[in-house]
């Protein structure tokens, strides 16, 4: 596995590779051991499957009380994965960074407790897959502001296009609302 630091103080791409042959491929999305060697040792209490089609955007949620560290596989189709830092202490603290994941490039996402994170659906069909480290918590869980211009992530939308999102995901704080909630 190969390993890529990102500009987020602990958030990590993680390349696999796949072995094809007539019948296929076979990839290998989750291995314990070869995480920690590179220094992911979270204990991941779920699997979480989504279903989505393109111009979806889910996000950006994340929990106050009980952080979630999530790893991120695109299992069909492509996204545009985004993180941002929400830990009060951090250095890279209310940065933001998105990348591309595609089903066909076996990278994982790993988005340590304490960021926000959300995904857009840039093909027809995606179904992306994500582990846990801790169970959801409704009252904990919030949504920073997908488009808030102090965070500007650049979503790859096309011009004049607004994203699917659910009446939850309309409702996000800004990151200043945000670090008032965290304090």
């Amino acid at each position: 596995m190969d390993v890529h630091s990102t500009s987020l103080e602990g958030m990590l791409l993680c390349q696999g590779s796949a072995h094809t042959d007539s019948r296929g491929s076979f990839t290998v999305t989750y291995n314990r051991e070869e995480l920690a060697e590179v220094g992911i040792t979270a204990d991941f209490l779920q699997d979480n499957l989504i279903k989505t089609c393109r111009g979806t955007l889910r996000g950006m949620h994340f929990q106050s009380r009980s952080p979630q560290g999530k790893l991120v596989t695109v299992l069909q189709g492509e996204v545009y994965d985004a993180a941002v830092d929400l830990r009060p202490q951090s250095p890279t603290f209310g940065r933001g960074e998105g990348f591309l994941l595609r089903a066909d490039d076996q990278t994982s996402l790993w988005v340590p407790p304490g960021f926000a994170h959300g995904c857009l659906a840039l093909s027809k069909d995606v179904i992306y897959l994500y582990k846990v480290t801790a169970p959801w918590d409704p009252e904990g869980a919030h949504v920073l502001a997908w488009d808030d211009p102090n965070v500007a992530l650049p979503w790859p939308l096309l011009a004049g296009q607004k994203p699917v999102l659910s009446s939850r995901d309309t409702k996000g704080l800004t990151l200043s609302a945000v670090s008032d909630l965290l304090l």
